[in-house]
């Protein structure tokens, strides 16, 4: 009767003391510090004191049995041991331990109990060598506490004196103590389980954030990385993480700064933070936990702890992404992945603003080439043209200089890069009526326009007529005939430009290495569109060549 009068006393003591253990662990500071992977020696000490002021708990709040403690005193320092190593179950088995000898010295038990303490300490810290080989720590727990507990009976045998007073005791309090000391370290361990599952499911949560959040930024900074794309990225986090503050530099200079220290972090200043510094140099992710590490220039500044995480392009670091609390300590492991994250994806969208703007400029490039094409020879002859026929039909040069006027216009203009194809065939148009007037009834020209509602890169059609004109017709002594025509089928439109020329044998003599205005049509059509809307080519000796184009109608 009297081992069942203990065992509800210590269901009493260890209720109380899952209540408070419970609250401290609802803490931030605790979780942060607990939950942490890096562990370092500072944690570990943290967590023997806290675990160590839980063991003296555990003694306060036992009661007397024959002259000792019948006491909850073990659990927190196994639990220690199990979860933070030796330095956190020695350490809290010492606080524990000497407690328990200091408020009885002299007690026919302190000694003995103050050893145990150690051990159960140490027992505990052996347990966490072998934690990770089993699938359920609480059952680890449940069995170290059982040996624990066993040695603990073993020493006050040995130790404590009179022996008869010894081993009554033990008689009475050995089975109540094991069991109920066993079931509240699995039950401790399995509650401090279940809370890290929480925090791992408020970092998928996190995770889930950062996706929005790079939902929403990745395509402003499809447009580089300047004050304007920063300041917009800045205020969606800023708003869907609930931080204190968020922060974009490039290089030393800050692009921008929304929310807390937006008064002296003023955009186009050099940055104020050491922290920041030390990310940009080493080019690595850093925590900086307290306001000293972030060591701002300005003395009223409130930013107590931030994420500082490196945009790096191409290998090199070009800025940084900072996540700011103004609170100490208040950086979670969260938060820290969250900046991280995001600085990668910044990253990568950073190098693809690049790309982009380089294939802009690489296409400006093959456009200025098709322009420069246009040979000044056909300027010449077509000037040639003019002044000769001037004289007996002044009406026809006029036609004819406005023709080549149009002709220059269109081939030279930088409005757009994608026209309408009605300005693609005036363009041809233009430029036929003149080689027309130099070759009379040699070159003949059909137009066959079923559908004129559609767009196309500027500068596609006039290279391969002219192609087909000079490598085509003119070759041919009788001359020929060009036939453009336009069709509209389900899901694009198509353009044949077809001619009855000398031909080739296409494909061993290609048409599209003759030269750069064949070869930048098709490149550009491919870069547009897609590889399956380049040039297709059918040509056969002494028959003629197709050229055909196709233009996808969701891009027309």
């Amino acid at each position: 009767m009297e081992i069942l009068k203990i065992a509800l006393n210590l269901v009493n003591s260890l209720s109380l003391m899952f209540v408070i253990a419970f609250l401290l662990t609802k803490t931030k500071a605790f979780k942060n510090m607990f939950f942490s992977d890096s562990n370092p020696i500072r944690h570990k000490i943290f967590l023997a004191m806290i675990f160590g002021t839980f063991g003296i708990f555990g003694t306060y709040n036992g009661f007397p049995v024959d002259g000792a403690i019948a006491n909850s005193r073990a659990i927190a320092v196994i639990v220690a041991g199990l979860l933070g190593g030796p330095i956190a179950g020695i350490g809290a088995g010492l606080i524990a331990g000497i407690h328990r000898w200091a408020i009885d010295i002299g007690g026919f038990t302190a000694f003995a109990c103050a050893v145990s303490t150690l051990v159960e300490g140490l027992m505990g810290s052996i347990g966490y060598k072998y934690s990770k080989k089993f699938k359920h720590k609480w059952l680890l727990g449940f069995i170290i506490t059982v040996i624990a507990e066993i040695m603990q009976m073993a020493i006050i045998l040995a130790i404590a004196r009179p022996y008869p007073a010894a081993a009554t005791l033990v008689n009475k309090i050995a089975i109540p103590m094991t069991i109920i000391n066993s079931i509240g370290v699995a039950l401790f361990i399995i509650m401090l389980e279940s809370i890290y599952r929480e925090q791992q499911r408020e970092a998928a949560i996190q995770s889930e954030l950062a996706l929005k959040i790079a939902d929403q930024t990745l395509p402003i900074l499809r447009n580089g990385i300047n004050r304007e794309t920063a300041l917009a990225a800045c205020n969606i986090i800023y708003d869907a993480a609930k931080v204190d503050a968020v922060a974009i530099t490039r290089g030393m200079e800050i692009l921008a700064h929304v929310g807390a220290g937006s008064d002296h972090h003023l955009p186009g200043e050099n940055i104020k933070t050491y922290a920041t510094k030390v990310a940009l140099e080493k080019g690595e992710p850093v925590i900086a936990t307290k306001s000293g590490m972030i060591d701002c220039s300005n003395e009223n500044c409130m930013l107590k702890s931030a994420a500082i995480a490196p945009l790096i392009k191409k290998d090199k670091v070009i800025g940084v992404l900072k996540i700011y609390k103004t609170k100490e300590n208040a950086i979670t492991k969260v938060d820290a992945q969250l900046a991280e994250g995001l600085a990668k994806l910044f990253s990568t969208q950073i190098e693809l603003a690049e790309i982009d703007y380089n294939a802009k400029l690489l296409s400006k490039a093959e456009l200025k080439a098709l322009q420069a094409q246009i040979n000044p020879h056909f300027l010449f002859n077509a000037l040639n043209t003019i002044a000769s026929v001037c004289r007996i039909d002044p009406e026809t040069s006029r036609k004819l200089l406005i023709n080549l006027g149009n002709f220059f216009r269109e081939g030279f203009k930088e409005s757009s890069d994608i026209v309408d194809i009605t300005n693609e065939i005036n363009h041809v148009e233009a430029y036929l009526e003149i080689e027309k007037a130099r070759f009379g009834d040699k070159l003949k020209v059909e137009y066959d326009i079923h559908c004129d509602n559609f767009q196309l890169p500027h500068l596609t059609l006039q290279p391969l007529v002219e192609n087909a004109v000079k490598h085509g017709i003119y070759p041919k002594r009788e001359g020929g005939t060009i036939k453009i025509q336009t069709l509209e089928a389900a899901d694009s439109y198509s353009i044949q430009i077809e001619d009855d020329g000398v031909g080739f044998d296409y494909p061993a003599n290609n048409p599209k290495g003759d030269g750069i205005g064949i070869k930048n049509v098709d490149k550009r059509l491919r870069s547009i569109y897609g590889d399956d809307f380049g040039l297709r080519i059918d040509s056969r000796r002494n028959i003629g060549t197709k050229i055909s184009i196709d233009i996808p109608k969701r891009s027309a």
